[in-house]
């Protein structure tokens, strides 16, 4: 068995791969394959349907949030959300806490103003800040709830007057919240819905169609919502994943079901990690993720020892990104507890073996 710890594209659970494997060859038994079905047949609509309500249905939306499903992956959404919410004269306030924030923060700035409330930068983005104050008007704040490379994560959602937008790429429903108190969530879906090729947007419509500039129809949340996602030729096979995928999550209890898995499974790593010799954490304790766990070692040496040991017992997706080195565990809502325990028992292993 492969133990699957990529940080996305990442594991998808069995039922999943083999419902998408028999859509491939023949869909819902129309005698087409998922690959070659018309996006505006009712086979592909009841497909985009059910998945903008599972979407609704999971994370409990208001009548005020609309569900796209989108091309372009979380990156085209750092320009998207100021090219649909900033004006030229106006201000957004973003919190840096990584590459992505920083990615999304430089995107910004090429529609308005860009206040920098807060930075982690100082300390290596190891930390999420705490304390920072907000332009009363600015136009919205933006941060990134869980930060994939550096393994920090937002325990408490700042409460703000202005609209909030984050960045939820890599713990979309991986924990309960009040999503309804965001006015724009997007997510890549090839961490915790699916495979890569859709991103996800949940949008109040509340915040829209207060520019004072034209938005091309493409870029424009409007028109996707007045299209239900389908403007142009949606990502159809990745549209299906994202539904049977959703549709597995729903099937096992949801996203409190998925929170209490998650939690289990971080506890587990963090407990193997902080109690070992060799093997140390690499951020706030108070901020660590519960998806992307990082964790060093002092000798590199012993690093490319561990990485060789891992892929020989099967474990892949554990090498650090290559701006943090080290190692890093990400244990998205399809990981198995199994997974995590296997990897825990390998770690004491490897650290037994060079005493």
């Amino acid at each position: 068995m492969i133990h699957n710890f990529n940080a996305g594209p990442s594991f998808l659970p069995q039922s999943v791969l083999q419902q998408a494997s028999q859509a491939i060859m023949n869909f819902n038994n129309s005698g087409l394959s998922i690959l070659e079905i018309g996006h505006r047949t009712p086979l592909f609509e009841s497909v985009m349907e059910e998945a903008r309500s599972l979407v609704k249905e999971l994370m409990n939306l208001d009548d005020k949030h609309e569900v796209l499903f989108l091309h372009g992956g979380a990156t085209t959404q750092f320009m998207q959300v100021p090219m649909n919410l900033l004006n030229e004269n106006e201000t957004a306030a973003y919190a840096d806490t990584g590459v992505w924030s920083t990615k999304a923060i430089k995107e910004a700035k090429l529609y308005g103003n860009v206040e920098i409330v807060c930075s982690s930068k100082d300390k290596n983005y190891t930390y999420i800040p705490k304390d920072f104050a907000i332009s009363n008007n600015a136009t919205y704040l933006h941060i990134t709830t869980n930060n994939t490379i550096y393994g920090t994560q937002w325990q408490k959602i700042p409460a703000v007057s202005m609209p909030l937008i984050a960045d939820m790429s890599s713990d979309i429903l991986s924990r309960q919240l009040d999503f309804n108190s965001f006015d724009l969530i997007f997510a890549g879906a090839q961490k915790n819905m699916g495979a890569a090729g859709t991103t996800l947007v949940v949008v109040n419509k509340q915040i829209l169609g207060k520019l004072n500039r034209p938005v091309p129809p493409i870029m424009d949340y409007q028109a996707h919502i007045q299209a239900k996602s389908m403007l142009n030729t949606p990502p159809v096979f990745a549209v299906y994943a994202s539904m049977i995928t959703l549709r597995w999550l729903k099937e096992n209890g949801g996203v409190a079901a998925m929170e209490k898995l998650n939690t289990e499974k971080s506890k587990l790593l963090y407990e193997a990690i902080d109690n070992s010799k060799i093997f140390k954490g690499t951020v706030a304790l108070e901020d660590r993720s519960k998806m992307n766990v990082c964790f060093v070692m002092d000798d590199a040496e012993k690093e490319k020892q561990f990485l060789e040991f891992a892929k020989q017992n099967n474990i892949y997706g554990i090498k650090g990104h290559r701006s943090v080195g080290g190692f890093r565990a990400s244990l998205y809502n399809a990981l198995p507890l199994s997974s995590v325990e296997y990897l825990v028992e390998k770690m004491k292993e490897f650290e037994n073996s060079t005493r």
